[in-house]
C-alpha cells in the first residue's frame, strides 16, 4: 500500500498525538508499506514569539496555507493510495480527499461535546465553538472510521449526519515497552526518593497525567485530603505531568498535607515505568477519556489501579482494575462529600491488601494488559486499510 498520513504540524503542543501518529507510520513502513507524511509548515507561526498570537498565526499556517499545499500536491497522487488523517481533529483537512481512499481515526470528543455545552465541567468561549464547528463540519464528511474505544465509536455516531461506510474499534498498543519486573520494589523507592528528592521508601500513591479538566488533578487531592484525614496510612501522592496550573496549585497550598504531595515535570519514559513499578497504587478518577493509556500503561508495569467506573476507562481496566463513581459537580455539597468517602473507602481498600491479595490483581493486570499489543494493534488496522483501499470510489 501507498498511504499518506495527515499529522498535527509540529509547532502545537499535542504530546500523545504526535506518538500515535509515530506509531502508525513506522508500524506501517516496518510492514512494507510506502509511507508518507503530510503536515502544515511552520510559516507564519515564526513571525512571533507572543503565545496567543503564535496560535492564530498557527491556523492561518493550518487552514489557509496548508490546504492550498494539499490541493496542488493531491493532482500529483493517484487514486490507488490511501489517505489517513491520525486525529479527527485534523476535520478541516477531510474535504479535500473525501472523493479518495480514506480514513479517520478518531480518539476522543470531550472537545466536541464541551463546545456544544454537553459538558457542564468544561466552558468554551465563542472562539472555541466556531473552531470545533469547523473540525465538525470536516471530519463529518468522512466515510471511514477507526476508534480507540467502544465509547469514542458511540459518540462519533452521534455527530455523524449519515451512517458511514466503515466505523470499526480498535484499542490503542501500547507505544514502548512497559516491564513489570525491572528490580525490587524497596531498591526503587530508595533510588526514587534520592533521585526526587522525596520519602517514598514506604510507598506511595501516583497519578500520571496534564492539566486538562478531564484529568481529575484537582479531584485526586481531594480524594487524598479526605483519605488522609479519615485513615491511619501517610503515603506521598506524587503527580507527574505539566506543572500544576493556577487553580490547581490553590487547591494543592490549602492542603493540610501539601509538604506530602509531590508534582513532578519532564520525568523520562524510563523513569516513568520504575514510578509505575514501584507505586502503592495508581489514582486516575479521569472524568472522561478517549482511551485511557496510563491504565494500561500500570497494569503492564505491575501496578495495581483505582479509574472511575465509566467506558471507556472500565473498558480498558476490565476486572482487574478498582474503581470508584464518576466525581459529581461540586455544587451538591452531599453528593460530593458521598464522592469522597466512596474514593477514599477504595483507596484505603487497595493500599490494605494483603500482600497475596495484591499480588493475585497485578497478575490479572498483567493478563488484562496484553490486550494492548502494539503488534496486534497495527495488524488490525493494516485490515482495516486493506479493506478501504477496496471500496469503489467516484
Amino acid at each position: 500500500m501507498k498511504i499518506i498520513f495527515f499529522t498535527h504540524p509540529s509547532f502545537t503542543s499535542h504530546q500523545s498525538m504526535p506518538r500515535f501518529s509515530k506509531m502508525l507510520s513506522e508500524g506501517m513502513k516496518n510492514k512494507g508499506h510506502e509511507v508518507h507524511i503530510w503536515s502544515p509548515k511552520p510559516f507564519f507561526v515564526k513571525l512571533s514569539k507572543i503565545n496567543q498570537l503564535k496560535k492564530w498565526l498557527g491556523y492561518i499556517d493550518q487552514y489557509i496555507i496548508f490546504p492550498m499545499a494539499i490541493k496542488k500536491r493531491i493532482k500529483h497522487i493517484d487514486k490507488h493510495v490511501l489517505f489517513v488523517f491520525c486525529d479527527h481533529a485534523l476535520g478541516p483537512w477531510v474535504p479535500y480527499v473525501k472523493k479518495r481512499h480514506h480514513v479517520i481515526h478518531c480518539h476522543d470528543f470531550l472537545a466536541q461535546q464541551s463546545a456544544l455545552g454537553q459538558i457542564p465541567f468544561n466552558k468554551v468561549g465563542f472562539s472555541g465553538k466556531m473552531y470545533q464547528k469547523l473540525i465538525r463540519n470536516g471530519y463529518s464528511q468522512g466515510q471511514n472510521f477507526i476508534s480507540v474505544s467502544n465509547r469514542t465509536k458511540l459518540d462519533l455516531g452521534s455527530f455523524l449526519k449519515k451512517e458511514p461506510f466503515l466505523s470499526e474499534v480498535v484499542y490503542n498498543g501500547l507505544n514502548r515497552e512497559f516491564s513489570s519486573e525491572i528490580q525490587g520494589v524497596d531498591i526503587l523507592r530508595n533510588e526514587l526518593s534520592e533521585n526526587f528528592n522525596m520519602d517514598c521508601q514506604q510507598g506511595y500513591i501516583l497519578h500520571i497525567g496534564g492539566n486538562q479538566w478531564y484529568k481529575n488533578r484537582k479531584g485526586i487531592i481531594k480524594i487524598y485530603d479526605h483519605w488522609r484525614i479519615h485513615c491511619n496510612n501517610k503515603l506521598p501522592l506524587v503527580l507527574i505531568g505539566e506543572n500544576p496550573d493556577d487553580e490547581l496549585l490553590n487547591i494543592y497550598k490549602d492542603s493540610c498535607f501539601k509538604e506530602d504531595i509531590v508534582f513532578l515535570s519532564g520525568v523520562s519514559d524510563a523513569y516513568i515505568n520504575k514510578f509505575y513499578n514501584a507505586a502503592s497504587v495508581f489514582l486516575f478518577p479521569s472524568l472522561a477519556e478517549g482511551f485511557g493509556w496510563p491504565i494500561a500503561e500500570a497494569m503492564a508495569s505491575g501496578c495495581l489501579v483505582i479509574t472511575t467506573n465509566e467506558s471507556p476507562m472500565n473498558e480498558v481496566g476490565s476486572d482487574a482494575a478498582f474503581y470508584i463513581p464518576v466525581m459529581p459537580n461540586h455544587d451538591d455539597f452531599t453528593e460530593f462529600d458521598g464522592w469522597l468517602k466512596e474514593a477514599s473507602k477504595v483507596l484505603e481498600k487497595v493500599i490494605s491488601l494483603s500482600d497475596a491479595e495484591r499480588h493475585a490483581y497485578i497478575s490479572k493486570g498483567l493478563r488484562n494488559a496484553e490486550r494492548f499489543n502494539q503488534c496486534s494493534a497495527l495488524n488490525k488496522i493494516e485490515a482495516l486499510y486493506k479493506l478501504i483501499l477496496e471500496q469503489k470510489i467516484e
